[in-house]
């Protein structure tokens, strides 16, 4: 079974930024698409970013635009969200999904992400 792992959350001022970091130690990992979601309380799930593994192209939510990036380093197996200017509407904890099923030209917002780590919280303070 395949485990992403997350890291980078913390505990922040309004303004601030942070980098959070996805990575897999499986060495045969591959997927479709990669993305970043987030679930403050009382609040449903929000897909933030997401990026195609083996193919140019990503998708940023309108929530975050301008201020949040996703990349890739597939070399390293690993996902990052540089998260720039946070507000403390950003609270919230952050999950790392991989969408292992295709078809492999979905929308990267309608993929079924099919494993998760375990999220990292992300706390921003005025």
């Amino acid at each position: 079974q395949v485990q992403l792992v997350e890291s980078g959350g913390g505990l922040v001022q309004a303004g601030d930024s942070l980098r959070l970091s996805c990575s897999t130690s499986e060495p045969t990992f591959s997927a479709y698409a990669m993305g970043w979601f987030r679930q403050a309380p009382g609040k449903e799930r929000e897909i933030v970013a997401a990026i195609r593994w083996n193919r140019v192209g990503s998708f940023t939510g309108d929530s975050v635009k301008g201020r949040f990036t996703i990349s890739k380093d597939q070399a390293k197996k690993a996902v990052y969200l540089q998260m720039n200017d946070l507000k403390p509407e950003d609270t919230a904890v952050y999950y790392c999904a991989a969408a292992t099923r295709g078809p492999w030209n979905s929308p990267l917002s309608a993929f079924k992400y099919d494993i998760w780590g375990q999220g990292t919280q992300v706390t921003v303070s005025l």
